[in-house]
């Protein structure tokens, strides 16, 4: 996988050469963003799945924002402890302190399973950013790069911002699987009128995916309200390391609850 960009002809080669095609998987994972909080809940639903026996470490994962970090993680096998023993940056900020932490976190590890999405500042254009080709840790930051919040990172000389200014989770760039699972963790009794507006978004997303994927599954999972309650209203509360260490194992639990519903599905 290359990097692609959104055009009105669907997803492109920067060079204009039409995307690879790949036979469906059985299964592709996409992570979206939501800070801190993002991660923790991400993670968590991620490690109930599997432990539920979805084999979500060994699925093609598409992640933005928050969820970048996610995917990056669970393809590595690395547990969320260590994620939450970083030290959470300090917003806004003018350092690259999202790359020092994921270099912290995640080395000069490449993995051929993760693509995330980020936004090129010049053209304002969404790029699907490939982790067999780039470091991880360089894509976290910039698929993570919250505009007025943390600087935009530069990437073979191009400079990317956050992947959300886009979309939430970028569901029409999934890698075709048989069956997609989308966790979004800011849709629905998350940050109050902001998350209903995301779950409409998101919802719409998943028609025109389910459109264009005829006979293929797409689920998504998100905060239940209880979880919701934790993240608040304010958006800065997502960048809360306390509310995100709360939050993970509630998304734990129903994530390993989502799973045991759909493990026969994705078996199949």
């Amino acid at each position: 996988m290359a990097i692609h960009e959104h055009s009105q002809r669907g997803n492109v080669d920067i060079d204009g050469l039409p995307d690879v095609i790949e036979a469906p998987h059985r299964l592709s994972m996409v992570y979206g963003g939501g800070g801190i909080f993002g991660i923790a809940y991400g993670a968590g639903v991620a490690a109930g799945l599997a432990e539920a026996g979805i084999p979500v470490a060994d699925a093609p994962s598409l992640g933005t924002s928050a969820g970048s970090w996610v995917a990056a993680v669970m393809a590595l096998g690395i547990p969320y402890e260590e994620v939450a023993a970083l030290d959470a940056p300090s917003v806004p900020t003018r350092g690259d302190v999202l790359h020092e932490r994921a270099r912290e976190l995640l080395g000069d590890a490449r993995h051929h399973l993760v693509a995330v999405s980020a936004v090129h500042l010049r053209s304002q254009r969404r790029h699907i950013l490939d982790g067999a080709r780039f470091d991880l840790a360089d894509l976290a930051a910039a698929s993570s790069a919250v505009p007025g919040l943390f600087p935009p990172h530069r990437i073979e000389g191009r400079r990317y911002i956050d992947g959300g200014m886009w979309s939430a989770t970028s569901v029409d760039a999934a890698r075709d699987a048989r069956h997609v699972i989308v966790v979004a963790p800011i849709a629905g009794p998350v940050l109050g009128p902001m998350g209903r507006t995301s779950g409409l978004l998101l919802a719409r997303e998943l028609d025109r995916w389910r459109d264009r994927h005829p006979g293929h599954a797409i689920s998504m999972i998100r905060p239940n309200r209880a979880i919701g309650k934790l993240a608040g209203r304010n958006p800065l509360n997502l960048f809360d390391k306390e509310r995100a260490a709360a939050a993970y194992p509630l998304a734990l639990e129903q994530g390993r609850r989502f799973g045991e519903e759909l493990a026969a599905e994705v078996a199949a």
